[in-house]
């Protein structure tokens, strides 16, 4: 198994679901359990992929912000704002799995 990659969070993924499933069992209605267990891997999905973008763009800003603070000093503010934004893409994707869980 390659650790770094793809390959490494599949046995990931087949642990939380197989200690999510038993949880849910004891629900009356099969139906219910499967909704219960798409809302958990809504949730899951709308952390994870906002949680990958906002690392990404906050990376990336910010390594252009740490060269344009070292070229022009005055620029630390506006720069610093942009890094900012990047995580309201976290945010977002919060907020999107707490209402997929609590309103659905």
């Amino acid at each position: 198994m390659r650790y770094g990659g793809t390959v490494s969070a599949i046995p990931l993924l087949v642990l939380v679901l197989a200690l999510s499933i038993p949880s849910v069992v004891g629900y009356a209605e099969e139906g219910e359990a499967i909704r219960i267990i798409a809302k958990a891997a809504g949730a899951a999905l709308a952390v994870g992929l906002a949680g990958l973008g906002a690392g990404y763009a906050v990376g990336t800003a910010g390594a252009a912000a740490a060269s344009g603070i070292v070229e022009k000093r005055e620029v630390t503010g506006p720069l610093l704002l942009i890094v900012v934004l990047g995580e309201g893409i976290a945010i977002y994707g919060l907020l999107i799995a707490l209402l997929v869980i609590l309103l659905l």
